[in-house]
């Protein structure tokens, strides 16, 4: 459903072709010497760091793959909550030796807790968390703070399918925010894409389960309550490395201009490859989203400094996508 969304928005309108050719050319040019790197790049990773399946050996190689990288923040996944917002200390028992490894080996790297269910709407809908319910809130808020007492350095949360404009997501980060400031930690927050054609995110969300865009002025409202988001720019469903590459630019500016200067941007890379009917992985490539990263920052705003990529995710990535990095953005940037 989703892919007939974006089909009919860009392709079949007038106005939808004009978007497609506005995309290739936004991949055009080159982008500025200096816009790589600022040291403010994060990557998220699997369960398994917290769980037990990853030892001293993985924590080497981790290390030898940040070595001369832009990557400060790892987003590990600690959860997920459940349905009621609450999360059991059972799910990051080796949370501990992680911390301290890390703490050890890479110095100056923060250890986000990284937090998710899925979303539900429905007042009688049993299978996911949802954030108009007042004690479900309170339970969200209650779990960052127990992932900073267990040692974490921030909260991660993820929570899909986000509908633009909601406000129960706003009071959330609300009341997050300074509890996890007061315990000395950061707060992140993966975020949807932004509207690629006006209102897009309307239509999406009256066909499609998951609504895949947010309007820029709620993106905005977002930014403004947290440390650092970041951008979740793949599974675009685009059919070139041009299109995709220039759509990422699009998203690069879209997301500068409603990021206040004081909270970390971070735009999505994509180190993963299923091959699905949402997304294309000859198209999606780390390559054409760090060109497209390079080419937005170049255009709207050169001198940001907080300002990075994160990737998605270590489990999955191929010495390739590690390669397009380094050569395209991570090895590139200032200490």
């Amino acid at each position: 459903m989703a892919r007939c969304v974006i089909v009919l928005a860009l392709v079949v309108s007038l106005p939808g072709l004009s978007a497609l050719i506005a995309l290739r050319v936004a991949y055009a040019g080159e982008p500025a010497a200096d816009a790589v790197s600022r040291g403010r790049d994060a990557i998220w990773l699997g369960h398994a760091w917290v769980d037990g399946r990853r030892d001293e050996g993985d924590l080497a190689r981790l290390k030898r793959r940040l070595a001369g990288t832009g990557i400060t923040e790892l987003y590990v996944h600690s959860g997920p909550l459940e349905h009621d917002g609450t999360l059991p200390e059972t799910a990051y028992p080796r949370a501990r030796w992680l911390l301290d490894s890390v703490r050890r080996e890479l110095p100056g790297v923060r250890v986000q807790a990284y937090l998710g269910d899925v979303l539900v709407y429905d007042a009688g809908d049993r299978g996911g968390l949802r954030l108009a319910d007042a004690g479900t809130r309170r339970a969200v808020r209650a779990s960052a703070l127990q992932v900073m007492d267990a040692g974490f350095d921030g909260v991660h949360l993820d929570l899909e399918p986000m509908h633009s404009g909601n406000a129960d997501f706003l009071t959330l980060l609300d009341d997050v925010r300074p509890a996890v400031r007061a315990r000395g930690g950061v707060l992140s927050v993966a975020a949807h894409q932004i509207d690629p054609l006006p209102g897009l995110h309307s239509v999406a969300a009256a066909l499609a389960d998951h609504p895949k865009w947010w309007s820029q002025a709620f993106f905005g409202q977002v930014a403004r309550r947290v440390d650092q988001i970041a951008v979740m720019s793949y599974d675009t469903k685009m059919p070139a490395r041009s299109l995709y590459g220039g759509y990422v630019a699009q998203q690069t500016r879209l997301a500068l201009e409603v990021t206040p200067r004081d909270t970390d941007l971070l735009m999505g890379l994509p180190f993963y490859h299923d091959d699905t009917w949402g997304r294309d992985p000859h198209s999606e490539t780390v390559a054409a989203a760090v060109r497209g990263v390079r080419l937005g920052l170049t255009r709207t705003d050169p001198d940001r400094e907080r300002f990075g990529t994160a990737a998605y995710i270590d489990f999955a990535a191929t010495e390739a996508d590690w390669s397009a990095y380094r050569n395209g953005w991570g090895a590139l940037g200032r200490p």
